[in-house]
């Protein structure tokens, strides 16, 4: 059952250093842009993934071509796709040994979700993180 209550989110948030957020974009207009200075700006460390523009860096972070190849522990997977292609993702993210899932908002997959479960990941649906961390009103984290 992905996690929903105000608590468990805070506590997730709270725990996790590294992201990786899959979908970045390079545009200041779109939303994954926006959510990853958000991210960084509150103490994460978030390392993009996006094929498409690999090799570039975006807010001083150099782009990958997939999860497989950041080679450094990966806390949480911030999914910025399609709902149709969040179980790719998901599945990545679980090869990949990544501690937690966390669907964008409008992303939802129910199975992958279960699949992440199962693997024992956390898994949030349907949420933003950029919007919990406002919400809660969670103070930065700390550097390690």
């Amino acid at each position: 059952m992905p996690l929903t209550a105000a608590q468990d989110i805070a506590d997730l948030l709270n725990e996790t250093r590294t992201i990786a957020l899959v979908g970045i974009s390079d545009r200041p207009d779109r939303p994954s842009y926006s959510v990853m200075k958000t991210l960084q700006d509150h103490g994460y460390r978030v390392l993009p993934v996006n094929p498409q523009i690999a090799g570039e860096h975006v807010h001083g972070e150099f782009v990958w071509d997939r999860l497989s190849d950041i080679g450094v522990r990966i806390d949480m997977v911030d999914i910025f796709r399609r709902s149709e292609a969040a179980g790719e993702v998901v599945d990545q993210a679980i090869a990949a040994g990544a501690k937690s899932v966390w669907m964008q908002l409008g992303v939802v997959d129910a199975d992958a979700a279960a699949r992440a479960e199962a693997a024992g990941l956390k898994v949030v649906m349907d949420y933003c993180p950029a919007i919990e961390i406002r919400r809660l009103g969670l103070a930065p984290i700390a550097a390690d």
